[in-house]
């Protein structure tokens, strides 16, 4: 769509009897609510009262961070819901991002549309429309009075931030897409209202650009946290900038030979087939000056403080995975998205009923829950898969096991559970709920040296009150410690978009494809584990993995940092976007959903392994979005994404 007054200039062509733009505008009306290409302003009238004065003027710089996604629901998240970690009781009501996951996106009407903001998706093209006319206008030197220089760089640079993260969010699901950098006069031709996508190498190189110079202009860090918090940074710019060239150097968009003949239809060919190192290389460069920033903003890995009442190093450890993600505004946060973010429902869906007293109480919707997969997925205490595990057996997880005494601050001590809750790594138990599992939290009772609640959650135990994860799991990583089950009463916190860790990882990463393994590479995988109370990268494989020398190769150590990624950001949103780039998809969304039998109460029923449904990801057809077919219709110039 081009705008919402498109009628107004098309009935002044309409009188020169275009009989193919009369058709055009037929279609165009029935379609115009969507917004596909809002590149021309539609409130013209009212954008000298907006700029009229400081006060207005910031109003709508708040707009433009209106069209933040809601990334606590899992609802219209895909990074949650779309890919293999979390699935959902059958049926249920306007799920649109799991929906993609069960392999329904379409091109009629595209789940968690991302172009139009229907079906659970942001309006990103309306969002970067109203950051066009902020920058037009407060850029504009006879406009706003009473706004300082140093106020005016610093919005100028926010708006900028934020239409890089819109394109950004467009890019990693559509590929090539339409630049938007500046509106279009209501007066302007219809050709140029009818833009077309861009090359993958141009979108990027226009998002890092426009990055660097809002980085430039952006505070280091927020001084006035009673009301900025979550407003952006030059940490929050440059990781941004971080991520996007890992992307774009990641196999989806670098050498990937699935859409070397997918062109505009001017003959301009979308994606470069030709593989180029120098990628993985900018991308190295971009993480590494991003944590430098981050080190001179004070930025750091969380270590949960000490407490009153003594704790023991494992729980100690546990809190700092959790509340990494969790605690609000802690020391590792980058960025935190607060408008349109509540993580209120999503903490209800993450708590267990390991209270009594709260035993009655709904909230959230906990159907909600981590697959089995994912419970597979986190290492051996040893920090190794449980497949190369040369010192550990899990061939059959569903043996069940008594916990000893010395198990206690990870399981409920004597109680029975499965193979698989045994052993495993601190995560395991920081980030997973489950049946057998304790919970230290605020309010924990401290009876006993343990400190800790428990939830026992088979049909018939206290912990079993519907609604209830289908799978078994629960995600306790992303519950606040405070949550108190008697009065319902959570502790609310900015949605963690980007955190150090991350940026670590991702370093990680770039570096080990453009250079290959090495003692950087090591060090900022190594810094993530430590946190996670595991040893190193080295130590862990060399002594107990079945392939010791995994991490000495570069394929060996480009595995250990995926699963490391999907381990450390699991139920933050990211796994999804990293399958898809990195190409593993088609592997990783082609097979069974599974968990536990939760309408069980004999545990060796309750610990059977169930198929929920079977996932079938098209290649290549999924690894892109598809564009909906009315706004090819409307504008002709666009291309539909390969096989939809």
């Amino acid at each position: 769509m081009y705008y919402n007054r498109f009628n107004e200039s098309g009935a002044r062509k309409m009188l020169l009897g275009m009989i193919f733009i009369f058709m055009l505008l037929i279609l165009f009306s029935t379609s115009c609510k969507k917004s596909y290409l809002d590149v021309v302003p539609d409130n013209v009238p009212t954008t000298d009262h907006a700029f009229a004065s400081k006060i207005e003027a910031e109003k709508y710089l708040f707009t433009c961070y209106s069209y933040l996604p809601n990334q606590t629901t899992p609802l219209a998240n895909p990074g949650l819901t779309a890919g293999d970690e979390l699935w959902i009781a059958y049926p249920q009501i306007n799920v649109p991002a799991w929906e993609i996951a069960r392999g329904n996106q379409n091109s009629v009407n595209p789940l968690v549309n991302y172009m139009e903001g229907s079906s659970g998706g942001s309006a990103n093209f309306k969002a970067i429309r109203d950051c066009n006319v902020f920058l037009e206008n407060i850029s504009d030197l006879d406009k706003v009075h009473d706004l300082d220089p140093d106020t005016r760089a610093r919005w100028i640079a926010e708006a900028q931030f934020l239409k890089a993260f819109y394109h950004f969010m467009m890019f990693r699901a559509y590929g090539p897409i339409p630049v938007i950098d500046k509106n279009l006069p209501i007066s302007a031709p219809l050709e140029q209202m009818q833009v077309k996508r861009q090359s993958v190498d141009s979108v990027v190189n226009y998002i890092s650009n426009l990055l660097d110079v809002a980085a430039a202009n952006l505070p280091l860090t927020i001084t006035n946290q009673v009301t900025e918090l979550g407003r952006v940074t030059s940490p929050a710019a440059l990781s941004l900038k971080s991520r996007l060239l890992v992307t774009a150097a990641s196999p989806l968009f670098n050498g990937n030979s699935d859409y070397h003949s997918f062109k505009n239809k001017d003959g301009e060919a979308l994606f470069n087939p030709s593989y180029s190192l120098a990628k993985w290389q900018r991308a190295a460069t971009a993480c590494k000056a991003a944590i430098d920033l981050c080190a001179k903003a004070n930025i750091k890995l969380y270590v949960f403080p000490a407490q009153a009442n003594r704790l023991s190093d494992t729980t100690m450890t546990q809190m700092s995975v959790r509340n990494a993600t969790s605690e609000p505004w802690n020391s590792e946060l980058i960025w935190g998205l607060t408008h349109n973010n509540n993580t209120q429902n999503i903490q209800g869906s993450a708590a267990g009923r390991f209270d009594p007293a709260g035993a009655n109480n709904v909230i959230g919707s906990g159907q909600i829950g981590p697959t089995l997969k994912i419970a597979k997925m986190f290492y051996t205490k040893n920090g190794v898969p449980v497949n190369e595990d040369k010192t550990l057996d899990f061939s059959n997880i569903t043996t069940l096991r008594t916990a000893t005494r010395a198990e206690r601050f990870n399981l409920i001590e004597s109680y029975q559970t499965a193979r698989l809750n045994f052993d495993r790594e601190p995560r395991y138990y920081a980030d997973l709920g489950f049946d057998g599992g304790v919970w230290y939290m605020a309010n924990s009772p401290s009876l006993n040296d343990e400190n800790t609640w428990n939830l026992k959650s088979r049909r018939g135990q206290p912990g079993a009150v519907s609604p209830n994860p289908i799978t078994g799991y629960y995600m306790k990583k992303l519950l606040n410690w405070r949550f108190v089950w008697s009065s319902v009463n959570f502790q609310n916190y900015a949605w963690p978009e980007i955190r150090l860790a991350d940026l670590y990882l991702l370093y990680a990463e770039a570096l080990n494809e453009a250079q290959g393994p090495g003692a950087e590479v090591y060090n900022y995988v190594n810094q993530v584990r430590a946190r996670a109370g595991l040893q190193s990268v080295q130590t862990s494989w060399t002594n107990f993995s079945n392939s010791p020398s995994k991490f000495s190769t570069q394929e060996g150590m480009r595995s250990i940092i995926q699963q490391e990624r999907s381990i450390e950001l699991c139920f933050e949103g990211q796994r999804y976007w990293d399958l898809l780039r990195w190409k593993t998809a088609a592997t990783e969304l082609n097979g069974n959903i599974t968990g536990w039998d939760i309408t069980q109460s004999n545990p060796s029923l309750y610990y059977r392994e169930i198929t929920f449904f079977s996932q079938q990801f098209v290649i290549p057809r999924d690894y892109l979005w598809p564009i909906a077919d009315q706004s090819l219709l409307v504008n002709p110039n666009l291309m539909q994404n390969p096989n939809w």
